[in-house]
């Protein structure tokens, strides 16, 4: 292991320290365990990212809602490289997008463009959720909400989840929000993108997605 390699490492280490004991008495409170499995939610307009876990019981629990410092671009998926735009979409992150000496604290990877997005010619790369407050694409969260952020997740998949799954939305996608939208170009696309937030309001399991002939298909679990 590198110099470098140890200091990143040392980084998220220290910033685990600081944030576990709370966390840990945090999680009690709401009957869940550090290093469960985790599932990420984000919302553009709404400024907001909610961190699930998965409990006792058969479905996931909302532990807490973090607001997003800032993020970049407009409503609508991200389409070219350089366009400035934060993803919208289904993605999963496993433990080699996780990036402890990220520029901005520390951060993971979305794994952006995922298979729909190379289905649609989309580029792009290194769109991540990371600490600061400055973004060009990505999801900037603050360090101390991405300390929180970061440790559960690396927790649970030094715990043993294989990847989680993290689902970018433009808005709560209810019905009558997506009606409100119906002129935009990206209808369509959002209304695929309904498919899964409607999965998982139901069962509060994060769906099966698929890509198949460019569109998302989405099976619950």
């Amino acid at each position: 292991m590198t110099g470098t390699q140890a200091d990143a490492r040392d980084r998220a280490s220290r910033a685990e320290a600081r944030v576990k004991p709370a966390l840990e008495r945090d999680l009690e409170k709401s009957g869940l365990s550090y290093g469960a499995p985790v599932f990420v939610r984000i919302f553009k307009r709404e400024k907001e990212l909610e961190l699930w876990m998965r409990g006792d019981g058969p479905g996931y629990v909302l532990f807490r809602t973090y607001p997003i410092c800032t993020w970049s671009g407009e409503l609508g998926p991200k389409l070219r490289q350089g366009d400035g735009q934060a993803p919208e979409g289904f993605y999963r992150v496993a433990t080699g997008q996780l990036n402890p000496a990220s520029r901005f604290h520390l951060s993971f990877n979305l794994g952006y463009p995922n298979a729909y997005d190379r289905a649609h010619s989309r580029s792009g790369d290194f769109l991540m959720v990371h600490g600061n407050c400055v973004s060009v694409g990505c999801y900037a969260m603050g360090d101390e909400a991405i300390e929180e952020i970061y440790s559960l997740v690396a927790a649970a998949l030094r715990a043993g989840q294989p990847a989680f799954d993290v689902h970018a939305f433009p808005f709560h996608l209810d019905d009558a929000r997506l009606a409100a939208e119906q002129d935009s170009p990206w209808h369509g696309f959002w209304a695929e993108l309904k498919a899964g937030y409607d999965a998982f309001e139901r069962s509060r399991q994060p769906p099966t997605i698929k890509v198949v002939d460019g569109h998302y298909g989405v099976t619950d679990r």
